[in-house]
């Protein structure tokens, strides 16, 4: 358009009329709209690391880089420790309020305690949470059946993993005005709670899987039913993060055996993810996630993609861990409110974060200088999330146990 000057970004628009000129503009580079100025974006990149004053390769500057971080233990759940998450699970399990019940008043008649409208789930503040703590004790208890607090898990589990509970949850979220409770985020964690129980060599387990496997089953055909019809991913950091509960769902067609729903999953993780590039790292996190929208997206990636494809795919979609794009992941964030509910989600995200990079640490080859650095980086976020997560009040102990469980238990890779 002669006369008037683009250059894309740190664009001011003074019409919505304008934006499909503008992006005509940005996709050329250059171009007018009337009273728009743009500039290119301001891309901060780190100085080259460099040795002895020149440049190093790739490599060696990961290297440095990984010498900067500091090396932090490996922790390795033991059943002290695991008796020490499980207070926490077994703290609300059957403590109904506070409650934050999240679903549609459709008359005064939906005015009604928590605990008579989802039967199993409805401890632990919210019914996401309720599910995900049964799933860290069953997970517990698989890893530790002569553990101390074993009876008492047991016992909870046998409680509320009933036909009867269960049923009444199924027909609970068969109602219309529950159609999209807890989607996608609570249908994941039930999903992960199914695979679990799926498989375990147990007489009580195996009867929960199959007193679960109605509702499973439901909220799959559910999850199947609405990713189709999902234009676009949501990319969020917290709940409502499409990503995050695919990995739940993909987790659990695969110990189940369902390739139909497998392949749905696969099919919309590519159409949703394969051509995404340059993931604003930068931008993260916001100030109340639990979720990483790239790492979290990385992580089904690995699962979805053979190793030499993913590979590929990660180097485009990962700015380099040496660029200042990166930098933001490098360090876990500051929490200064650890009693916040809301602000505390920053500890769940620093567990998050590891399982993340130690998912896509596993499957990247052995001689991939970011291995060793996403190793790295992993055992930092999780010794800072371990040492600030009992220091949460309840807003954060009645859920972050499970994060933490997941994460040091090695959900989701090979052999754990």
């Amino acid at each position: 358009m002669p006369g008037v000057e683009c250059r894309p970004h740190a664009v001011q628009t003074r019409d919505v009329r304008d934006s499909h000129i503008l992006m005509a503009c940005l996709a050329v580079g250059f171009c007018t709209v009337p009273g728009v100025a743009c500039d290119p974006p301001a891309t901060e990149t780190a100085p080259p690391i460099t040795s002895s004053g020149s440049a190093t390769p790739v490599s060696q500057s990961l290297t440095t880089l990984l010498d900067r971080i500091p090396d932090r233990a490996r922790v390795e759940l033991d059943a002290e420790q695991a008796s020490k998450f499980m207070q926490l699970s077994l703290g609300c399990v059957d403590r109904e309020y506070p409650n934050k019940p999240s679903w549609v008043l459709g008359s005064e008649a939906s005015l009604v305690p928590p605990k008579s409208r989802t039967a199993a789930f409805f401890g632990c503040f919210d019914w996401h949470s309720a599910v995900h703590g049964h799933w860290a004790m069953a997970r517990v208890l698989r890893r530790f059946p002569e553990g101390k607090d074993a009876p008492t898990l047991r016992s909870k589990l046998d409680a509320h993993l009933t036909p009867t509970s269960l049923e009444a949850e199924l027909a609970f979220f068969r109602e219309q005005d529950n159609r999209t409770f807890e989607r996608p985020y609570g249908w994941g964690w039930l999903l992960r709670l199914a695979a679990e129980l799926q498989g375990w060599k147990d007489k009580d387990g195996q009867r929960w899987s199959k007193n679960l496997a109605p509702l499973a089953q439901f909220l799959a055909g559910r999850m199947a039913d609405y990713l189709p019809r999902l234009t676009v991913p949501i990319r969020d950091g917290s709940h409502a993060n499409t990503a995050f509960a695919m990995v739940h769902a993909l987790d659990y067609a695969r110990a189940l055996g369902d390739e139909a729903f497998e392949k749905v999953l696969v099919e919309r993780a590519q159409a949703f993810y394969l051509q995404d590039r340059a993931c604003p790292t930068d931008y993260e996190p916001s100030g109340e996630d639990f979720i990483s929208p790239c790492l979290v997206e990385a992580d089904l990636m690995r699962r979805v993609l053979p190793q030499t494809r993913f590979v590929s795919w990660l180097d485009a979609f990962l700015p380099p861990m040496t660029d200042a794009r990166f930098r933001p992941l490098l360090t876990p964030v500051e929490v200064k409110d650890r009693k916040d509910p809301k602000i505390g989600h920053l500890i769940g995200l620093a567990l998050q974060r590891a399982w993340s990079m130690q998912g896509i640490a596993s499957v990247l080859p052995k001689s991939d200088p970011r291995r060793a650095l996403l190793e790295r980086l992993a055992r930092l976020h999780r010794h800072d999330a371990l040492q600030q997560m009992f220091d949460s009040g309840y807003g954060g102990e009645h859920w972050l146990a499970s994060f933490a469980i997941y994460l040091l238990t090695d959900v989701g890779i090979e052999g754990g």
